[in-house]
């Protein structure tokens, strides 16, 4: 099990990589990505958005379920990743990659510290 140590983890399975001056990205972790199975279709309609820390951004759709997108901290949505319209399975190839869902603008910086480390989210699921 994939689980990079520059990263940030929720209990939810999503990512958070800090960029710089509070931008981060987002997605979900490899073990989500392989619990859903293939990915079919990704939807967030959340760009522009302020929203607060474990709001739902959005929803992914694999052949076995539906399941919410949650934000690890508040901010606003300021991308999308348009790739996934057309090409969803992304998210299942390379989750910390180019799979990655959302671009967004960090509104508390210090909500990163109840977030899990690499360590943590590898004990969490077990790997």
């Amino acid at each position: 099990m994939n689980v990079p140590t520059d990263l940030k983890y929720t209990e939810e399975h999503e990512w958070i990589r800090l960029e710089d001056d509070n931008i981060a990205y987002i997605g979900v972790t490899d073990f989500a990505q392989g619990e859903l199975g293939d990915i079919v279709y990704v939807e967030i309609e959340t760009e522009g958005e302020d929203l607060e820390q474990n709001a739902v951004f959005g929803t992914v759709e694999a052949v076995k379920t539906v399941s919410d997108l949650y934000l690890p901290v508040a901010g606003t949505i300021l991308e999308v990743n348009k790739k996934l319209g057309d090409e969803p399975e992304i998210v299942n190839a390379d989750p910390y990659g180019e799979g990655w869902m959302v671009k967004v603008k960090i509104t508390d910086p210090s909500e990163l510290e109840n977030l899990l480390s690499s360590e943590g989210y590898a004990e969490f699921i077990n790997a």
